[in-house]
């Protein structure tokens, strides 16, 4: 299932260098920063906008809905806010919960934990009940700041009960605060807007964020964000790759506890001084009219987001923005020309990266179909997918996959490339950690974080996602990757979203694959069978076929596979409409009760 066009060549990077000429001098800050940052260095978040709000004060910082404050305005926003939690007894170190939805305020409060070197633990305002105490339990938070749109999610979780008394609670909004909570806004209103002193005096290599994984395939887990990590990020995607001037402005509709904003976005804006159009959350309708509104010229993206806006109908004001530049991840191959040509975006900096990664590919020479380069230690390997680890060779050592090959995405963990894990207190916690370590890899005493990815080597230290171990199944003694398969289904017209996954067959090896589809209107069925045999070899086509209105998502739009997958393709378990692949020419037909029960029996085999 290799597609040979994204390999990359020579004369791809050649153009693509001499393209890039002129942005020399814009990405030598980020050359020079990734050079002179290191872990042990005394740098942070807090003291880059000090630096702008001293350099630039009269420059917008943040713009949200109708409201926008300068770099000046903002600083002392911030410091108001961090020394009200200061005098209250917070310490560097410490971690302080934030549950708040997407609004000026909630980067205020972030920035404001980060000035006190202690550690901004980003909570899903989304998460309920056992959920949301999980993931409040693994941050052990000093403080907690409630935003008063979140007041529901708290009440949903007992963790605040739990404690006693020992945690701080923090109240922000218009409404005066409930029992129990100290009123943040309105007390710090009154402090003092000066720099905290301690903020010059942070390392690079001390934590400043948890950020949390979906939990799609269980509990979430935190990962540990440090500032070395974090400006390292502003250097090599903002200012080497994504190249903002100080006049843009970037749009981040994503939510404020995804490294995509709080990392990707806000670090970029702050590695240029540019401008940071917030927005509450993403609209497909109206993200295009949000662009116009903030005179937007970038914005950051997740793939699936990307889809959305090409699925809505096209419109003579397609064109009608400043946008030049994106920046984000997932946007998929064949998605990828199509965006670039109905919305006319020069630049599209795809990156790969993950919160608990210890690297990061960044497309810094605008490739098509890549997600760009890494200069640091990593290797594509061999993975057996049927073991679900990577294969070792005789001598006990990794294989690497050759060029144009697809295999796990493995990188070296070093002082350059540290592995800052997920938040660690318990025997779980540490066995998470010590399960994202490759050890002897090739050679003794080496260490390597396993990526739980699989990439194509494009060439030229140049990689595309192909997909997650877990999602690429085994079917008739191949390999089948879900995002593939999704690729060529969403090549065929009228699909606004699918999903693939496999699912477990009576007396047959492996898993046969099943999509579950949202069509935008009456599905030839016959039509798709005849497109994905086209498409497809024999083993990765789809069998069964699942119908539904829409598609279940996180808040960061993965979807979640885990019900699809114990649902199968049994229609007691199910109202939504199935089918199966019988005969390639007859197309999908319907899935009945009496040929599930044949399929069941082993009396119908494929």
């Amino acid at each position: 299932m290799e597609d040979n066009k994204d390999r990359i060549r020579f004369a791809d990077l050649l153009r693509a260098g001499l393209h890039l000429l002129p942005e020399l001098p814009r990405s030598a800050a980020g050359l020079y920063n990734m050079a002179r940052l290191k872990p042990g260095s005394t740098y942070s978040i807090g003291l880059r906008l000090q630096e702008l709000a001293a350099r630039q004060p009269r420059a917008i910082a943040l713009r949200f809905e109708s409201r926008s404050w300068t770099y000046e305005e903002f600083n002392a926003w911030v410091n108001r806010i961090a020394h009200t939690l200061q005098a209250a007894g917070l310490r560097r170190g410490e971690a302080v919960g934030v549950l708040m939805e997407n609004r000026a305020e909630t980067l205020a409060c972030v920035a404001a934990v980060v000035k006190l070197g202690a550690v901004a633990a980003m909570l899903n305002p989304q998460q309920r009940g056992a959920v949301l105490t999980h993931s409040m339990s693994l941050a052990n938070p000093r403080a907690l700041i409630v935003g008063e749109e979140c007041q529901d999610a708290l009440a949903s979780s007992d963790y605040a009960a739990q404690q006693q008394g020992a945690l701080q609670l923090w109240w922000e909004g218009e409404a005066p605060a409930p029992a129990g909570f100290a009123d943040l806004r309105r007390e710090s209103a009154q402090a003092l807007p000066d720099n905290p002193p301690q903020t010059a005096q942070i390392r690079l290599s001390e934590a400043c964020f948890f950020i949390f994984t979906s939990g799609t395939t269980g509990l979430p887990k935190a990962s540990r964000m440090s500032h070395y990590r974090w400006t390292r990020g502003m250097a090599g995607m903002g200012q080497l790759a994504l190249r903002l001037r100080a006049d843009d402005v970037l749009y981040c509709p994503l939510p404020l506890y995804h490294n995509n904003a709080l990392t990707v976005s806000w670090g970029s804006v702050l590695g240029a001084g540019a401008t940071l159009a917030l927005g509450r959350k993403f609209s497909a309708s109206r993200f295009w009219d949000e662009i116009r509104r903030f005179d937007a010229s970038a914005f950051c993206y997740i793939g699936e987001l990307c889809r959305y806006l090409l699925n809505q109908p096209p419109s003579a004001q397609d064109r009608q923005h400043r946008v030049r530049a994106i920046v984000g991840n997932g946007l998929r191959p064949e998605l990828w020309d199509a965006f670039q040509q109905r919305f006319g975006i020069a630049h599209i900096c795809e990156f790969y990266g993950a919160s608990e990664a210890n690297l990061a590919f960044v497309n810094g020479l605008g490739l098509p179909r890549t997600a760009g380069y890494c200069p640091l230690a990593f290797a594509i390997v061999e993975y057996d997918t049927a073991a679900d680890e990577p294969r070792r060779g005789a001598d006990g050592h990794l294989r690497r996959v050759a060029k144009g090959g697809v295999g796990l995405l493995i990188t070296e963990v070093s002082e350059r490339a540290p592995f800052d894990g997920y938040v660690a207190g318990k025997a779980a916690d540490n066995k998470a950690n010590e399960a994202k370590l490759l050890r002897d890899v090739f050679k003794r005493g080496d260490c390597w974080f396993n990526s739980g990815d699989l990439v194509r080597d494009q060439g030229f230290r140049h990689i595309q996602f192909v997909d997650r171990v877990g999602d690429t199944f085994r079917w008739k003694g191949e390999n089948v990757s879900t995002t593939e398969v999704e690729g060529a289904i969403n090549r065929f017209a009228g699909i606004s979203e699918a999903v693939v996954y496999g699912v477990q067959l009576p007396g047959a090896e492996g898993r046969a694959g099943m999509a579950a589809l949202t069509p935008e209107g009456e599905l030839d069925r016959r039509a798709l069978a005849q497109h994905l045999c086209a498409q497809l070899p024999p083993y990765a086509v789809p069998l069964f076929l699942r119908l539904r209105q829409s598609q279940e998502t996180t808040a960061t739009f993965k979807f979640r596979k885990v019900d699809l997958k114990s649902e199968g393709f049994d229609p007691q378990r199910t109202a939504d409409p199935l089918y199966v692949l019988l005969d390639r020419q007859v197309g999908y037909e319907p899935l009945t009760p009496a040929l599930h029960a044949q399929i069941v029996s082993g009396q119908l085999r494929f």
